[in-house]
């Protein structure tokens, strides 16, 4: 939720390659840390590969193309060889927009946990941006995107490591992968049939769990149900308060106060790129019961959880404003009205944290009693919901929202037709959520929430741990059809 891997969408002056299309759920997060100029921490933990490993790699005998791009390039292979990187060679080379979401200090702590980089080829060079392929000291290869701007200075990054994830061939293979990366795991694998979801293998499915931004799930389905009542429109255009502004992952909190953007577009960011603004617009928009009703109506088993739905601005002001004293207050309140009278008349009434409070937020914090929760049954649910909205015409931009990230699933196409993908994190939380589509029209729920209260998890090794498992247990389940 606090952190979620960016890509830019349509709204951006720039269409950027499909390969920045793998959504993972943090900026810690493990297929892709993506930094730019609207994601101040991106969704997934920069890399697995840390700097007390590294050495200086190879040199390497591939020439950068005299672009604008490949300069700035060919300044960021030299300057990860010499951390930490002088903050004002940082303010030379990147643009305002960016610096102003990801500090120097940020942007030093995630090129310390890749290291030095030896470049190993060019894969596409454009005037406005390039794509590299470069190899760790301990020989992780990385796909390093970097876009630049009018100025020529670096306003986009992304880092993605090349490790293939292993994919196990046997439920038990699975279970191994989901069981190692934390002490507390569900999952569920399920086909969906007639609007139910008929399990196929589990562990500990009916449990309750922290969803992180997987909660978007339900605010897109009390969206969807809102457009099939009237109550709002696909078209309809919602403004930009300065009071629904949140913290990254997203873009929207940078855009100025007062802009207005249709309801399909501020959806289409709060699932494509984890838009935490974006979220509550919409809660506004449809309103904080209506959510809650729909926890219900999609089948979660115990929506009283989730009573009173937090918007992501009141869950930052909880864990980053005077922690952990404000959230101890809320958390002794015993009942639902006294609750929603204190995030009403206090927490929502508080500034907005600084970044740096977040950048700051390593460690989980009440992770049991303080987030949004759902068990995987429930989440299946939730998308079972979700795909019979979309199979009315005039919801059929419920797909369309799911389908733009497939989270870097990567299921063969020659059996696989869509993948809709929302993820979360936090510290001590890390969940993945998809639904795929076969060609010949079989549909399944892949859902893996983990969790830890104690410790962070390692998302960077951990992510690719379960996008194995995830990709295993769809081929395993469409083969038992």
């Amino acid at each position: 939720m606090a952190i979620s891997t960016l890509l830019p969408g349509n709204r951006t002056r720039r269409r950027w390659p499909k390969a920045l299309r793998t959504l993972l759920p943090t900026l810690a997060a493990a297929t892709a840390v993506y930094v730019s100029a609207g994601a101040a921490k991106p969704s997934f933990p920069v890399s697995a590969v840390s700097s007390a490993q590294a050495s200086s790699p190879t040199a390497s005998t591939v020439s950068l193309p005299a672009t604008v791009p490949g300069a700035q390039a060919r300044w960021l292979l030299g300057a990860l060889a010499h951390l930490p990187i002088p903050v004002a060679s940082i303010e030379a080379h990147f643009d305002a927009a960016f610096l102003a979401q990801v500090t120097p200090a940020q942007l030093n702590s995630a090129a310390e946990q890749i290291g030095p980089l030896r470049l190993l080829s060019v894969m596409t060079s454009q005037p406005e941006d390039i794509v590299l392929l470069a190899e760790s000291a301990n020989s992780t290869q990385f796909k390093v995107t970097l876009a630049v701007d009018g100025k020529g200075l670096i306003d986009g990054l992304l880092f993605q490591p090349e490790t293939s994830s292993v994919v196990p061939t046997t439920w038990a293979g699975v279970d191994a992968l989901v069981r190692s990366v934390a002490p507390r795991v569900h999952l569920l694998v399920a086909r969906i049939s007639a609007g139910a979801c008929l399990p196929v293998h589990s562990i500990d499915p009916g449990s309750p769990a922290p969803l992180g931004s997987a909660f978007k799930l339900y605010v897109l389905d009390a969206l969807a149900r809102a457009v099939a009542s009237g109550r709002a429109r696909w078209d309809e255009k919602i403004a930009l308060t300065s009071q629904v502004k949140s913290l990254p992952s997203g873009q929207l909190q940078n855009d100025p106060t007062g802009t207005r953007l249709s309801v399909l577009q501020v959806a289409t960011d709060m699932i494509s790129i984890s838009d935490n603004t974006a979220a509550d617009m919409l809660i506004g928009l449809v309103g904080r019961s209506a959510v809650e009703a729909a926890t219900g109506s999609s089948g979660m088993a115990d929506p009283h959880l989730d009573v009173p739905f937090l918007k992501t601005r009141e869950l930052f002001v909880l864990k980053l404003d005077d922690w952990p004293h404000l959230a101890n207050e809320y958390l002794s309140l015993n009942s639902t009205a006294d609750r929603l009278a204190f995030l009403t008349r206090t927490i929502d009434r508080d500034p907005l944290p600084p970044l740096a409070a977040a950048s700051a937020w390593t460690a989980p914090r009440d992770i049991d009693f303080l987030e949004w929760f759902a068990s995987a049954n429930d989440i299946c649910r939730a998308y079972a919901s979700l795909q019979a909205a979309a199979s009315h015409p005039a919801l059929a931009n419920v797909a369309r929202v799911l389908e733009v990230n497939d989270g870097g699933l990567g299921l063969p196409t020659s059996q696989w037709k869509s993948v809709w993908f929302k993820g979360g994190s936090e510290p001590g939380v890390l969940t993945l959520n998809y639904l795929a589509t076969t060609l010949t029209g079989q549909t399944y729920v892949v859902s893996i929430l983990t969790e830890n209260p104690v410790a962070p998890i390692a998302e960077s090794s951990a992510a690719l741990k379960l996008l194995g498992a995830i990709k295993g247990a769809f081929l395993l389940a469409a083969r038992l059809a």
